[in-house]
């Protein structure tokens, strides 16, 4: 049996999703290439995913299954298919913002086709005539962000300063109410980034909105950013359309401001719609047929319609992963996607304030 349909490519406009999907299932539910997580579960769908889903529209009949991924052993997770010794990124968790983080394997041929979708950075280092080297303050470590910015930096052709970053930390600190706490450690953070900025050639910054705005209100780190930053890439926490536009026009005028709306659990994001916004705020382009999105009423469950909002439920759906069906813990307005694009492109996202009757706290990411 040819699985060809489901190689990676970056030009996904041959595709038929419908078709795509047909033959995913046989990957994933056959016992020649499923991995162990989904070939168990199997036994306990209500439908028979060999035979009875027909196309994208049938994956709604998968129930959410991410929860069990706080306790899975990741080895169930790789499809037998993938070989004996498949290339590993990493295994990275989710922000562990509502209980123990959910674990999941990221592929080196994955993480680099989707970077590679993503080709912003690639303009901006054509533009500069020259590799640029990347600042991360970002979370490292379980946090697949880290790595993203090491391949990115990669592309730029040049290296990668970082620093420690433990967003649980903060979390932490938030929920306990010390807030003074929490304000000096994020300080701390960008104090150790300010001397890389005053130390090295910086092309690209990557962080959080809400270290951004930590970085804007120092006057002579603005200055140094202006100087010689290219590209500012942020993702992470939300970043509302009037700090966006502040930032944009007032505090980086000259730095293009790249955002990135994404997921763990969906092992991946989305990159900015060129030329169009939505009342000031980026409108978010998923990486389809592999990711894709649904935008529902949080009541009922049902789809929203094009400009209205509501809770984000992203599906990851390729050869490496198949994570159907995911409520996120963000809102957003349901934007019509591209010609070709299945599911909903998304703007305006926010955080729920509680999300499995726990509050939901973004900290610094």
């Amino acid at each position: 049996m040819s699985f060809s349909i489901l190689d990676l490519t970056t030009d996904t406009s041959g595709i038929d999703p419908d078709a795509y999907v047909r033959k995913l299932m046989q990957w994933h539910f056959r016992p020649e290439t499923g991995s162990p997580f989904w070939l168990r579960r199997a036994a306990g769908l209500e439908f028979d995913p060999l035979t009875e889903v027909g196309g994208v529209a049938d994956l709604a009949r998968f129930p959410n299954v991410i929860e069990e991924f706080r306790s899975t052993p990741v080895e169930d997770l790789i499809p037998r298919g993938l070989g004996p010794r498949p290339k590993i990124a990493g295994i990275y968790e989710s922000s562990g913002t509502t209980g123990a983080p959910k674990r999941f394997v990221m592929f080196d041929e994955w993480l680099d086709t989707h970077l590679a979708w993503d080709d912003r950075l690639d303009g901006i280092v054509a533009a500069a005539g020259r590799p640029l080297n990347t600042l991360a303050v970002v979370p490292s470590g379980p946090h697949m962000f880290g790595e993203v910015t090491t391949r990115w930096a990669r592309r730029c052709g040049g290296v990668k300063f970082t620093v420690d970053l433990d967003p649980r930390w903060v979390k932490i600190l938030v929920s306990q109410g010390r807030a003074e706490d929490a304000d000096a450690y994020a300080e701390h953070i960008v104090d150790q980034a300010a001397h890389i900025l005053r130390t090295q050639d910086v092309g690209v910054l990557a962080t959080t909105p809400a270290l951004l705005e930590r970085f804007a209100r120092r006057t002579d780190l603005v200055d140094l950013i202006n100087a010689s930053v290219r590209a500012i890439v942020w993702s992470g926490a939300q970043m509302d359309a009037d700090t966006r536009e502040l930032l944009r026009t007032k505090v980086f005028p000259g730095v293009p401001l790249l955002g990135i709306y994404g997921s763990t659990t969906i092992l991946g994001g989305t990159k900015e719609r060129r030329g169009e916004e939505f009342d000031g705020n980026p409108i978010c382009d998923p990486f389809s047929p592999y990711i894709f999105f649904r935008v529902v009423d949080p009541e009922t469950g049902e789809e929203v319609g094009f400009g209205e909002r509501g809770q984000v439920v992203m599906s990851h759906v390729t050869k490496y992963a198949l994570l159907p069906n995911n409520l996120e813990r963000d809102m957003a307005t349901r934007i019509e996607p591209p010609k070709g694009v299945i599911g909903s492109s998304v703007a305006a996202v926010g955080p729920v304030a509680a999300f499995g009757g726990v509050a939901v706290i973004e900290g610094v990411y």
